[in-house]
């Protein structure tokens, strides 16, 4: 349920349907199953009058979608007379008003090839808020622009959200997503995975899969069975190309595998079972939490002063052992 005044930021990965969501609310995609209510009614009922609903939902696209024979000022003009029946002199006041509050009067009668990518997003902007829609739809608005011009079309959008407009936002900008939303949906796998406050999705997300994304974790699970040495290391040493890990974290995975892994508890822990190993990888932080799972009696195997023991601690000062229903763990951290 979106309420009026909510300003709702869409964040997930690529592929998860975030742009066809907004598509679906503003029926430019037909839904296949489901209903979309809008002030109650149900906008993919036959004969629903879409013209309607598209005066009420506005939408900020990717690629501006400028007219490039028209001018600025023609561009905002343009749906104000043709779809609200506006007489040219309103609809010019009202397109003079936004291209002011946008930053871009001076523009008025530039052309949009003549301007930065950010401008004619400001112009996009604009001209959706000429229809005085209810709920304004941004999707990706600064996916386009080049880095120098991303704070100047967020800031936009800010002052937009300030003046109570009810806003859906697909986004990247995490930081951005955080200061602007009242709430926040995070998508995955085609679905609205968890939602909430920026506070709880940010801080505290309650799903792996939240936390991952948000944290920009990348994980790993290998298991050591029988005597596959050889596979172990070689999924660790093909993670850590993959993400570019750096040598002293890199070398800090291995440590975990061959010392704690292999030494300590493949060779003393007879009835181990099947030893499981999860990495997670922070790049932000650059550093790696580590969780080592495995069978039988319960049995610490950080408490003799081995070698193995001594390199793993070198690698990963405060290892931490505990046992519960599911077998042995230990559980570390590696850092630079």
């Amino acid at each position: 349920m979106v309420n009026a005044g909510d300003v709702i930021s869409v964040i997930g990965p690529s592929g998860t349907g975030k742009s066809t969501f907004l598509n679906l609310i503003n029926r430019l995609e037909t839904p296949t199953g489901g209903r979309i209510l809008f002030d109650g009614e149900d906008t993919s009922a036959p004969g629903y009058n879409l013209n309607r609903l598209r005066q009420h939902v506005g939408m900020v696209f990717q690629s501006f979608n400028l007219f490039q024979h028209m001018t600025v000022i023609e561009n905002v003009m343009l749906a104000q007379t043709v779809l609200l029946r506006r007489s040219r002199q309103e609809a010019y006041n009202r397109a003079m008003e936004l291209l002011s509050r946008v930053g871009l009067s001076g523009k008025a009668f530039s052309y949009p090839s003549s301007m930065s990518g950010g401008q004619q997003q400001r112009v996009a902007i604009a001209r959706t808020l000429a229809m005085d829609p209810e709920i304004v739809l941004f999707d990706e608005p600064t996916s386009a622009l080049d880095p120098t011009m991303v704070e100047e079309v967020l800031a936009v959008i800010l002052n937009v959200a300030k003046r109570g407009t009810t806003m859906l936002i697909v986004t990247h900008e995490m930081k951005f997503a955080r200061n602007v939303s009242t709430r926040v949906f995070y998508m995955d796998e085609g679905m609205i995975y968890e939602e909430g406050t920026p506070e709880e999705v940010f801080e505290n997300p309650r799903k792996e899969k939240t936390r991952q994304f948000i944290r920009h974790l990348k994980s790993l699970e290998v298991s050591l069975e029988d005597d596959s040495f050889s596979n172990l290391i070689q999924s660790i040493d093909g993670f850590a190309e993959k993400h570019l890990v750096p040598a002293g974290l890199h070398r800090g995975m291995l440590a975990v595998a061959e010392e704690l892994c292999i030494e300590q508890i493949y060779y003393k822990q007879k009835d181990h079972g099947k030893i499981t190993l999860n990495f997670e990888y922070d790049k932000a932080k650059e550093e790696i939490r580590y969780r080592v799972t495995f069978g039988g009696k319960p049995w610490n195997p950080l408490e003799d002063q081995s070698v193995a023991v001594l390199l793993l601690r070198h690698a990963s000062p405060d290892p931490v052992y505990y046992t519960d229903e599911s077998g042995n763990h230990v559980e570390g951290q590696i850092s630079l």
